[in-house]
């Protein structure tokens, strides 16, 4: 912090703000607000708006709730007592809103403290808007900004608070509620604190909106703004009688955008947020400081894009400047010309400021469409979007499919999941007497078509009719719906056994446990709770073999990953009474690998682990071998340093695991990792 406030950046970003602070006397400020202030701290009052028109003030005087007179009221009321200016006042109340909003952007935007201090500090649409005219659109931008921080840390029901304190400091800001409601409905993660947020909302009414609607010359004054109007002005006139107003249409598309977006995370909506907010000062005539609503997305998108993007930027900013300056009512610009004796004509200095007005929206248009080009288009979010990410997970018969698909539901939570069960296809009772003669193994006692086709249909955002298999009873359930969603994982005897299966998966998995390490699980499971005679499972095992060997064991040819569980002594299985716990080692071979050294480097030195790796002769397959225990943060740990990119995709409380399993997780999502970005390279 001390390091930051000693920056050449931010001190001469400072020494700028004081010195407008002191030098400049906006109009506004002049004129409307510091009266309005000056009036309601005068005597004590709940409905300032009142008392301010009682005294023949200006309705347009202050045309705000509760939330920015109460901002603005702790230093105007300080000055007061002090005898100083309330202009000194109303301006550090705003620096210290642009110094908070700074804070924040620091903690929100993944960039260095130089890149915000260029982009944020030194903004010139900031430093006009604010300080050279004295709007405060600051005050509803830091808190709007406030609710999206509050919410990525998951307290919805502040962050709801801080939407309507937003609302209540400028009314213009309801146009982001909707965003937020989108937000929380298309982000499965999130969308379990939805009833917190609306709570929020609902509290934050109550106590900031509500109050306001009691004082009648409060809402005259804020729905009598002139400035509202202006979202009017820009129409076609389709017959003389009817209206298109363009800004409201620009505003609903991009609503409806947003909307179309499946699965929104917070970089898309900060973006889809930030370009509706700019198509809307975009369109909007004569409002400089509305554009300081667009801050927030210019200061991402500039920690995010190239030199381009930049400049590109820096340009608009400039052109913002020049247009604002030359397009308010006093025309300071031209009249500062007049004074050094530079006498522009009026119809010349209005085609001139037109150009100029145009050249600012056509660059504005343009950054527009490179934000959504760079920043939505590109989303892993967006583009994940248009087709789910499916895991395809086969092994044989008590090898731990449902245990590593439930552990890989775990991370990216229930919400987000959608499992597709092989066993679920079995074509007949167990009653049946087909069984007599055909085991499960084999792949005609399956309806795999059915397997296929209902796989094919999540994969397109379809929803299936579903049966489930009852391993106790051995029967089907009735059908019932399935839904499509984020990921699909779907695990079975065969799951890779057909091609068009295999090509409907993202990742493919092969569970290639140790052969008496799983006759030891399938004992365990089958007895213990399926409850199935240690007779029928000992005599299983014979007779499943040769159809396991034909059918299942081939499909680790197929596999993108083939995680192997082996104990770390044979004769540990010799103990069937479970008064030693089992200790295992993981063999991992993967194709098409990535990052396996990465990989290496976190499990030996964040996990404590023993890892051998080889690598074949082409370099086209690679195994790793693991042993030693670990526990569920290191595994978190470690992956947040190889691929944490796969966070922003997880559950908000993802259930990692300790030991093997948690291994487990760890170098799925690195591959997952892998997956997602060749899925979008292609």
């Amino acid at each position: 912090m001390k390091k930051l406030f000693l920056n050449p950046l931010f001190l001469l970003g400072l020494l700028i703000r004081v010195l407008l602070i002191g030098v400049v006397l906006p109009a506004p400020v002049v004129n409307w607000y510091v009266p309005f202030l000056d009036v309601s701290t005068s005597q004590f009052t709940i409905d300032p708006w009142g008392l301010w028109l009682s005294q023949g003030g200006v309705p347009a005087a202050f045309p705000y709730g509760y939330v920015m007179w109460l901002i603005f009221l702790p230093l105007s009321l300080l000055f007061k007592v002090l005898g100083l200016p309330l202009l000194i006042a109303y301006g550090l109340t705003l620096a210290s809103t642009d110094l908070a909003l700074f804070f924040l952007l620091q903690r929100i935007v993944k960039a260095s403290d130089k890149l915000l201090l260029a982009t944020y500090w030194l903004s010139p649409i900031v430093i006009i808007a604010s300080y050279m005219f004295g709007f405060n659109d600051l005050i509803p931008v830091l808190l709007l900004t406030l609710s999206l921080y509050l919410a990525r840390q998951s307290r919805m029901g502040w962050s709801g608070v801080a939407c309507i304190a937003a609302i209540s400091a400028k009314l213009s800001m309801a146009l982001a509620l909707p965003f937020f409601l989108i937000l929380m409905l298309h982000n499965r993660a999130l969308r379990q604190y939805l009833p917190q947020f609306l709570k929020g909302l609902a509290i934050g009414a109550l106590l900031l909106l509500l109050p306001f609607m009691f004082s009648s010359a409060g809402v005259d004054m804020l729905f009598n703004n002139p400035e509202i109007g202006k979202i009017y002005r820009l129409a076609l006139n389709l017959d003389g009688h009817t209206l298109i107003y363009l800004v409201p249409c620009a505003y609903l598309l991009m609503l409806y955008a947003a909307w179309r977006v499946r699965r929104l995370n917070f970089q898309l909506f900060n973006a889809m947020l930030g370009m509706a907010f700019l198509l809307v000062v975009l369109m909007t005539p004569a409002a400089p400081g509305w554009f300081v609503w667009a801050i927030p997305l210019l200061v991402a998108y500039q920690a995010t894009s190239d030199k381009v993007g930049i400049a590109l930027t820096a340009i608009f900013s400039l052109l913002y400047v020049m247009s604002s300056l030359l397009l308010t009512h006093d025309t300071p610009m031209l009249a500062y010309l007049a004074a050094t004796g530079i006498n522009i004509a009026p119809p010349l200095a209005g085609r001139a400021v037109s150009l100029l007005h145009t050249t600012m929206v056509a660059t504005g248009i343009v950054l527009l469409v490179r934000i959504w080009r760079e920043t939505v288009s590109s989303n892993d979010y967006f583009r994940l979007s248009r087709k789910p990410f499916v895991i395809g997970v086969a092994g044989d018969s008590g090898a731990g499919k449902d245990t590593f698909s439930d552990a890989i539901k775990g991370l990216f939570g229930g919400h987000s999941v959608t499992t597709l069960s092989g066993d679920d296809y079995h074509l007949w009772d167990r009653q049946k007497p087909m069984w007599q003669v055909m085991t499960h193994l084999n792949p005609m006692a399956n309806d795999l078509e059915g397997f296929a086709n209902d796989l094919v249909a999540l994969t397109d955002g379809k929803s299936i009719q579903s049966r489930h298999y009852n391993h106790q009873t051995g029967r089907m359930s009735r059908p019932f719906n399935t839904e499509s969603n984020d990921f699909i994982i779907a695990s079975g005897l065969h799951a890779l056994y057909m091609p068009i299966l295999r090509e409907c998966y993202n990742l493919s998995v092969y569970l290639d446990i140790d052969e008496d390490l799983r006759r030891h699980f399938k004992f365990q499971r089958d007895v213990h709770q399926r409850g199935h005679t240690p007779e029928r499972v000992l005599a299983s095992f014979e007779r499943r073999e040769p159809d396991s060997a034909r059918f299942i064991r081939p499909q680790a040819g197929h596999a993108d990953l083939v995680l192997s569980l082996k104990p770390i002594h044979p004769r540990m299985l010799e103990d069937r009474n479970g008064k030693h716990p089992l200790r295992f080692k993981l063999v991992a071979r993967s194709r098409h690998g990535l990052n396996e050294l990465s990989l290496t480097r976190v499990l030996v030195g964040i996990c404590g682990l023993h890892v051998d790796m080889i690598v074949s002769a082409d370099g086209y397959e690679v195994e790793l071998s693991i042993e030693g225990e670990t526990s569920a943060q290191d595994v978190e740990m470690a992956a947040r340093m190889i691929c944490p990119r796969i966070f922003e995709f997880l559950d908000m409380q993802a259930d990692w695991k300790d030991g093997v399993m948690g291994l487990m997780q760890l170098i799925t999502l690195s591959h997952i990792n892998q997956a997602l970005t060749k899925r979008f390279i292609w």
